[in-house]
């Protein structure tokens, strides 16, 4: 399940959602992860661009990845700005057993910093400037990688 939001995430709605929705799959686990964007170097927040297409596709992959650890993926991601100490992304593994979930999530969430289609932007007085320095090239993006 991957879910996009403009603005802010609401942690506890989604995680209560996600949480009821796959409680009685039968499985022992929902292992999850919450990023916070942190008051770093003068921002006010973060700004998000997300190319929904790839997302899609690169997210599908992991689901299939997930289903042979007969497992569940679900993902939220902001669209747009998002203030420091608040949420702009959330996901976790329903899964069987813990073990599974967890190594499950942490493979996830680093490929997801390294390849998902989503463009991150400093906010700075009012204003959106692009996080170059803190930003990867999409392997096979052309034009997209390089914003």
């Amino acid at each position: 399940m991957l879910e996009l939001y403009d603005g802010p995430l609401h942690v506890e709605e989604i995680l209560n959602r996600w949480y009821n929705e796959y409680r009685n799959k039968n499985c022992g686990a929902f292992v999850t992860f919450v990023g916070i964007v942190r008051d770093e170097d003068g921002i006010d927040g973060l700004s998000f661009d997300v190319y929904e297409p790839i997302l899609k596709n690169w997210f599908d992959a992991w689901q299939e990845k997930a289903k042979e650890r007969n497992a569940y993926l679900v993902m939220a991601h902001s669209i747009g700005d998002v203030l420091n100490h608040q949420s702009s992304y959330i996901s976790g593994v329903i899964s069987p057993k813990r073990r599974a979930g967890l190594e499950l999530l942490d493979a996830f969430v680093e490929d997801f910093k390294a390849k998902a289609p989503i463009w991150k932007y400093d906010l700075v007085d009012g204003k959106r400037i692009y996080a170059k320095e803190r930003s990867t090239k999409l392997p096979g993006s052309g034009i997209l990688g390089s914003k």
